[in-house]
């Protein structure tokens, strides 16, 4: 069987060829977004992107063509948005085809200035002495360093302790702030000052970084360092592509390298729902897995069948590796939207009545739960208190985002809710839902997406962190109104979106093409907004894994885009220039290839 296909105008182009005579085939496969056929067969079955597409019979040898479109607006960009996970049925089969060259393709890196010192993100403050130290390891108390040792042993990067080494002495001091570091660098011995074991660590990573960067000879010197934000997060989206925990961990890693702080687990959406929770065993039974014979079928490549769930100790071992890393895990439900499996798993989260007409962006139809229904505060309340209780971070992220057009409008039940709470809009709606939910997983922190603070009553309230995605401006609204923010807008930090506008690249362009320097070209506190300064508490970027069908496909699209993000979490100052930090990835690379880690530059 030979599958091929590309991007023709506004269509993609697919010629099927068959190594055998097939009888009445179906095409299977799922694109980025919902789609139609312009020529060569009919849709015969569809569910957000995935499609299946009726063939006339097939003869060995034989060539068939076919053409798609997307539909709603929606223009392919590049190779991501061909056919993921295709498969053909006939006879009673399914049958496999080759997979269509996947994952970003190498790019040169512009030619920088080097920098005084090559560490990402840039120190706050470094004061040379002219003189470099030899340290190919350093000698040091071993139980003060064993996270940083562990890690650097794990990420090839190793040993970071040994007793040949240059001397690594401690000192506390406790004017130094809590994640803050000093280190005094001399050719005879460093001395590492902190006021807290983050502090500490924090200066490790420093050293072991340099002594990479810098070939085993460390400028000399006084470092004075500290971050910007407290929240310095990534976000990686395990529902439409299961990771398996090792690949998390090794994320986690790479993030202790840049001094992230925050990993923000999105494991539920419309595709699934991930975590065995103990409440509703029957959710992550039922959603783990799509495909063939599943809830789901293929959708975003998921193929013949594909998936996989967290156990409770799965989740408790990450915990406990970022709590060596000093990383904190904030786990993200679902509600009311991107809840399609929620719904189909428990009927009776929606309204029986509902005539309305509600589809996602993404193209599922009936996909949010209706707050008048008894049955979705019993699912709700279940899973969030469950879960918020398995973290201990102290916060649980709610999701609220993308609440399609038209939801609960034909909705009788919802109608007399709003009636008798004296609501009037769909996000007066939301709110009150967001803020009854909230109230229920007191006392853990509330965190939403930007759309939470909406509504006539102000929102989701509680003391909620928002995290702004669309762009900086819901971000600047939602501090103005009281809330603390996570800035993480689109068209800087998603890190899913093309690294170029070249077909033949990979990813997703809805908000912004984003080149590695395009991580840089914004201020997470707007010039013209510096009254939110207060309000401004962190950074994020994130991973969304539409069109990610293997674990190693995210690597080459989060880094080096990664070391812009760590940037803007930590440095105060926005003097990195696009060159400068395209030098200080370059730096980087013998580090990517030490972790085993596809950049997808050389």
């Amino acid at each position: 069987m030979k599958l091929d296909a590309h991007i023709d105008g506004p269509d993609i182009a697919v010629t099927l060829t068959a190594d055998r005579p097939l009888s009445a085939p179906v095409l299977c496969f799922s694109l980025m977004a919902p789609a139609e056929v312009v020529t060569g067969g009919t849709l015969a079955h569809a569910c957000a992107g995935y499609c299946e597409v009726a063939l006339p019979d097939l003869a060995p040898g034989m060539p068939h063509a076919l053409r798609l479109r997307h539909v709603a607006g929606f223009q392919p960009a590049n190779r991501a948005w061909l056919p993921l996970g295709a498969h053909l049925r006939a006879g009673g089969e399914t049958i496999p085809l080759p997979a269509l060259p996947s994952g970003r393709r190498p790019a040169p890196l512009m030619d920088g200035p080097a920098a005084e010192l090559r560490i990402v993100p840039p120190v706050a403050g470094f004061a040379p002495t002219g003189e470099t130290a030899v340290a190919t390891a350093f000698h040091a108390d071993p139980k003060a360093f064993a996270p940083v040792e562990a890690l650097a042993r794990r990420t090839g990067l190793g040993p970071f302790l040994d007793p040949a080494g240059l001397p690594l002495r401690v000192a506390v001091d406790g004017q130094v702030g809590p994640e803050a570091y000093l280190l005094d660098i001399a050719p005879d011995g460093v001395v590492l000052t902190a006021s807290s074991r983050t502090g500490r660590f924090y200066g490790a990573v420093t050293l072991l970084t340099l002594r990479h960067t810098h070939a085993g000879r460390l400028p000399c010197g006084r470092i004075e360092d500290a971050p910007r934000f407290a929240w310095r997060g990534q976000h990686l989206d395990c529902a439409r592509h299961f990771f398996e925990p090792d690949t998390i961990a090794r994320l986690m890693d790479l993030m202790a390298l840049l001094k992230l702080n925050r990993f923000h687990w999105h494991f539920a959406d419309d595709e699934a729902f991930r975590l065995e929770i103990e409440s509703l065993p029957e959710l992550w039974q039922r959603t783990a897995f799509r495909g063939a014979g599943e809830l789901v079928p293929g959708v975003f490549g998921g193929g013949i069948r594909a998936g996989g769930s967290y156990s409770l100790d799965d989740a408790r071992t990450l915990i406990a590796h970022g709590e060596a890393l000093e990383i904190g895990i904030l786990p993200e439900i679902e509600a009311p939207a991107h809840a399609f499996t929620l719904a189909k798993v428990f009927p009776e989260t929606r309204d029986p009545g509902d005539k309305g007409t509600e589809a996602s962006v993404q193209g599922y139809p009936e996909n949010v739960l209706n707050p008048a229904m008894p049955e979705t505060w019993r699912v709700l309340e279940a899973m969030a208190q469950e879960v918020a209780q398995l973290f201990p971070l102290g916060l649980l992220h709610l999701g609220c985002d993308e609440l399609p057009e038209g939801a609960w409008e034909g909705s009788p039940a919802a109608d007399a809710l709003k009636a008798r709470e004296n609501l009037v809009t769909r996000d007066d709606l939301q709110g009150w839902t967001m803020h009854r939910l909230a109230g229920a997983i007191a006392p853990v922190r509330p965190a939403a997406w930007e759309e939470a603070a909406r509504g006539r009553n102000g929102g989701i309230g509680h003391d909620a962190l928002l995290f702004s995605w669309s762009g900086q401006g819901p971000g600047i609204e939602a501090a103005r109104a009281g809330y603390d923010v996570v800035m993480c807008p689109a068209q800087h930090v998603y890190l899913d979106m093309a690294h170029s506008a070249d077909p033949d690249d990979w990813g997703a362009s809805w908000a912004a093409v984003l080149p590695l320097e395009e991580t840089l070209t914004w201020s997470p506190v707007p010039a013209d907004a510096p009254d939110i300064a207060p309000r401004v508490v962190g950074v994020e970027g994130t991973f969304w894994s539409e069109f990610t069908t293997r674990d190693k496909e995210m690597e080459a699209m989060v880094a080096p885009r990664i070391l812009g993000v760590a940037t803007k979490a930590w440095d105060r100052t926005d003097r990195l220039t696009g060159p400068e930090l395209h030098a200080l990835a370059r730096a980087y690379l013998p580090i990517l290839d030490a972790m085993g880690w596809e950049s997808g530059y050389r």
